[in-house]
């Protein structure tokens, strides 16, 4: 485990981790008065899906690599349509406006931004295919902790906003999170 080993790691979970960082500001936006656990539990996670999605990518190389191959073409589809999904009911949510109480993020609604975030982090099992288990499993735990850091500075910006533009929260993230599902499935 060199020097370069490390730095490559770090700067794979710093790109990995934009789009969790979007949506954990999202969330921030939406619960401006969010608890401290809830920071650590959204936050933790994106660290968790994605430190487990190159895992899974590099066990995918080595094991079934013509499946993961075939499914690989369906991720970008995948995570259009649940971002798509929560983004709407969002929205949805937003534009209705309702009695001005916005509803708590949820486990199942942040499962799903979890994986829809994180499922591009699959084909970097491709880049670190020539590790053995032991060095892919460290720089899929590096990539989880960076993720996990930047994700806490995501809500606490997207808290910071949230607070100013409560009125709007709702629909800006709902919007936001389309746009993340757009970007993944389109590539720009």
């Amino acid at each position: 485990m060199s020097t370069a080993f490390i730095i490559e790691s770090i700067l794979l979970g710093i790109g990995l981790a934009m789009d969790a960082f979007s949506s954990s500001a999202v969330n921030g936006l939406n619960e401006p008065e969010m608890s401290k656990q809830k920071m650590l539990l959204i936050a933790g996670t994106f660290g968790l899906f994605q430190g487990l999605m190159p895992l899974i990518g590099w066990f995918c190389v080595h094991e079934i690599a013509d499946a993961f191959e075939s499914f690989r073409k369906l991720t970008p589809l995948l995570a259009l349509v649940l971002l798509l999904y929560i983004g709407g009911k969002m929205l949805i949510s937003g534009i209705r406006g309702g009695d001005g109480e916005k509803p708590a993020l949820g486990l199942k609604d942040l499962m799903i931004q979890g994986i829809a975030t994180s499922i591009d982090a699959l084909s970097v099992g491709f880049t670190i295919a020539e590790y053995g288990f032991g060095l892919a499993a460290v720089s899929s735990l590096i990539i989880g902790l960076v993720t996990f850091v930047i994700c806490i500075g995501g809500v606490l910006v997207g808290k910071a906003f949230g607070t100013k533009l409560s009125a709007h929260a709702q629909i800006l993230g709902g919007c936001i999170l389309i746009f993340i599902g757009l970007k993944i499935f389109f590539g720009f």
